[in-house]
């Protein structure tokens, strides 16, 4: 479990190592988004993070996105071009969420799709806050492609993320 490999590096009691590993493996197997309980960083409150806790974060969320946010890949920083949002201590969650705890590989984001399309309950919040921005990585993706075989394979994955998202806020 790469969790264990996370409170290695720490200096905690066995014990409390020993409780919660169990839990923490279990957790990161059936979760869409296992990154999101590793530890990274260097802090235990970035753990399972979350940028969306109030309609003000919604609306600085929209806002980010205008001014033309960019996830950009799996070695590269979150790109904000507005420098005042940019140094918001909240957009650093998402900083944090986008550059940490999102696929970004084909292969993982359609592993993801497949777990989707397996759950019959409405996703938590914090799992449809990721699916977004992954539909949102994903629709960034698709406009920078030129191959065409490439582009088919990201354009259904997004089709995908687009059902999920819908099939999430359509009422049963």
């Amino acid at each position: 479990c790469p969790f264990h490999l996370s409170l290695m590096h720490r200096e905690r009691s066995g014990l409390l190592f020993l409780f919660f590993y169990p839990f923490m493996c279990v957790l990161i197997f059936f979760s869409l988004y296992p990154s999101a309980f590793l530890i990274k960083r260097g802090a235990y409150s970035l753990i399972n993070p979350t940028f969306l806790h109030s309609e003000e974060d919604a609306k600085l969320l929209f806002e980010v996105l205008l001014a033309g946010m960019q996830i950009q890949g799996e070695e590269r920083p979150l790109l904000i071009p507005d420098e005042e949002l940019a140094s918001l201590r909240s957009v650093k969650t998402l900083e944090v969420i986008c550059e940490d705890v999102l696929p970004k590989k084909l292969s993982d984001i359609r592993r993801l799709m497949a777990k989707l399309a397996q759950r019959r309950r409405p996703l938590g919040w914090q799992d449809f806050e990721r699916t977004v921005l992954t539909l949102v990585y994903s629709s960034q993706i698709l406009g920078q492609i030129s191959n065409q075989h490439q582009k088919e394979l990201w354009m259904e994955t997004l089709v995908q993320l687009v059902r999920a998202v819908q099939r999430d806020l359509t009422p049963s």
